[in-house]
Parts: C-alpha cells; sequence; structure tokens
C-alpha cells in the first residue's frame, strides 16, 4: 500500500506549531513572568505532537 504524504505534512506543521508555542511561551515569560497555564497548554501541545510522531513511524 503506498504511503499517504498527508500524515507527514501534518505532523511537521504541528511540529512548527510546538517549537513556534515554546518561543512564544518562553518569551511571554522573559518579558511578563511565568503564567502556568501557558507552560501546560505548551506541554499537552507537545504531547499531541509527539503522539502523531509515534503514530505516523508507526505505519
Amino acid at each position: 500500500m503506498p504511503r499517504s504524504t498527508h500524515g507527514s505534512s501534518s505532523t511537521k506543521t504541528m511540529g512548527v506549531l510546538t517549537i513556534g508555542g515554546l518561543v512564544m511561551v518562553t518569551a511571554y515569560t522573559v518579558a511578563l513572568g511565568s503564567n502556568g497555564w501557558l507552560w501546560f497548554g505548551w506541554v499537552v501541545l507537545g504531547l499531541i505532537t509527539l503522539g502523531m510522531v509515534v503514530t505516523t513511524k508507526s505505519t
């Protein structure tokens, strides 16, 4: 069965969003102080991205 490239592009997009989110949360923390909800949201986004990477590589 041919491999779909759709999963790969969406995984790359999630990776870019996760890294961009890390940069934004870090900048917010440096400028205005720490916000636990932002870091929690970034961790959740990172876990979703990691899950997408694992499921894409296993198929």
